[in-house]
């Protein structure tokens, strides 16, 4: 007997940690390739919980190593990096002697491809991730892809396809609790799409050096014959990839000097509606159309263009590619639609979760909408630390009005000296660069109190990493014909 299907995948798998975004579409990615996967988890949500179901993969509630083991011992295991390193079936899976994976791990045995395409980034890195991986499969190269997003167009944010090729979300957070290195150190890109690089995650990386020292090394494992596809419009990237002895295209916005970067984009024109604009590349001009919000969008597509069509994707495929490309959930996602409604509020929901994401989403909104800007923001662990509250120094300035909410609860970890600040610190240091910031720590008030502000024509945008409990559904029932 052997513990390996014939493509050469355990033949059970059981997920600690299961209902993660990133964790339960790569084990919805495993089962359709015939893998047997079980989970566990501390709570299941929606929409991963959801996606679970639809896919009859049987999960619970909690650690029980006697469950995990209930229809057989599973030939392999995943580690969730939020479940920690002592849970009774991380314990019992290695003193069994059952091989254990963290989620990168994992993804390095059995996604990696020869042609290895990572996209990495403080920013951006899911969006270009997901629109790769529809541009290298509507091409015909059946990339196997992971990207830790619900995807629009994609019938999964997993797939472990029969080709050499990969298209990988580079994460910079830690590996594991046990793991302190990058996530996208075990993705051995052969070509590199590089983003931006600006000190992000100060939990993780306390200094922006150590921030920057990651990417740096990423580049520096990367082969001679390899590719990196580098923003030229962020000087992180060109910080960390100035070592990079094998070969550099760069992309981004049009130069006075022509030929100064390898792909432009001009003729920008953004709207409600989407995105219309033109790429260069040795003297041609290619025109992309496409149904995504946001200036920053722009970038992200001719990154997209840039490293598919150095990969061998003719132009034409990649641009039926984009203009089909619907993006991600919660990325500028269109919630309501403020012309589809008779109220005409826009309700917008995306991840912006630091005062730069959410910086550059409110200045892309004032650029498209006129009426009144309403954010509601909630930040990650890293943004809730106090050597990161010099960033909210005018970074609401695109929004006419500024909520708090009462922040997620988080447990202070063993050895911490400084709590993470709450919602009223919060509003307190970005009112001081924002005259019309408020902190509301009851939820049903809170969405009151955006039905009393939002007027026709008027956007709310949530931008956080959690969920807002409900908030985002309740606003949209409101306004909903």
């Amino acid at each position: 007997m052997t513990n390996e299907s014939p493509l050469g995948l355990p033949k059970h798998i059981h997920f600690i940690g299961i209902s993660g975004v990133a964790t339960s579409a790569l084990a919805i990615a495993f089962h359709e390739r015939g893998v047997r996967i079980t989970g566990s988890d501390r709570g299941f949500f929606p929409p991963a919980s959801t996606e679970l179901e639809r896919h009859a993969i049987p999960f619970y509630a909690g650690w029980h190593a006697d469950k995990m083991i209930e229809l057989g011992a599973p030939d392999a295991v995943m580690i969730g990096n939020a479940s920690g390193s002592q849970n009774p079936e991380t314990l019992a899976a290695r003193n069994m002697g059952i091989p254990t994976y963290s989620y990168p791990q994992l993804i390095d045995k059995y996604f990696v491809r020869k042609h290895s395409i990572v996209c990495a980034g403080t920013w951006g890195k899911t969006s270009s991730t997901a629109l790769l991986s529809a541009i290298l499969g509507h091409a015909g190269y059946d990339p196997s892809y992971m990207f830790g997003g619900i995807s629009l167009s994609h019938d999964a944010a997993a797939h472990i396809g029969d080709s050499s090729w990969s298209v990988l979300e580079g994460d910079e957070y830690r590996t594991s609790p046990t793991d302190s290195r990058a996530k996208f150190s075990y993705y051995r890109p052969t070509e590199l799409l590089l983003t931006a690089v600006s000190w992000d995650h100060a939990d993780m990386y306390p200094t922006e050096e150590s921030y920057f020292e990651a990417f740096e090394k990423l580049v520096s494992n990367m082969p001679a014959h390899g590719l990196i596809v580098a923003c030229a419009d962020n000087r992180g990237v060109e910080s960390v990839i100035g070592s990079f002895k094998g070969r550099v295209i760069r992309y981004g916005r049009a130069r006075p000097q022509k030929g100064s970067i390898d792909y432009e984009y001009r003729n920008v024109a953004i709207s409600s509606g989407g995105l219309s604009f033109t790429i260069a590349h040795h003297g041609k001009e290619y025109a992309i159309a496409s149904c995504l919000l946001g200036l920053y969008q722009v970038e992200n597509i001719c990154g997209c263009f840039a490293l598919a069509n150095e990969s061998g994707v003719p132009a034409e495929k990649i641009i039926e590619a984009i203009s089909s490309f619907k993006g991600l959930k919660r990325r500028m996602e269109k919630r309501l639609d403020g012309q589809a409604t008779s109220a005409g509020v826009t309700v917008i929901d995306d991840i912006a979760h630091s005062p730069e994401k959410a910086s550059s989403v409110l200045a892309t909104l004032r650029s498209i909408y006129e009426g009144k800007i309403i954010a509601v923001f909630e930040p990650n662990i890293g943004g809730r630390r106090p050597e990161a509250l010099t960033k909210y120094e005018k970074a609401f300035s695109a929004a006419d009005m500024v909520i708090i909410p009462r922040l997620t609860k988080l447990k202070i970890a063993d050895g911490e000296l400084e709590a993470p600040i709450e919602g009223s610190e919060l509003a307190r240091v970005i009112g001081a660069t924002h005259g019309d910031t408020r902190y509301i720590d009851d939820d049903a008030a809170l969405v009151g109190y955006l039905k009393a502000q939002a007027q026709s024509g008027d956007v709310i945008a949530f931008l956080g990493s959690h969920g807002f409990r409900g908030m985002i559904e309740g606003v949209v029932k409101l306004y909903e014909p």
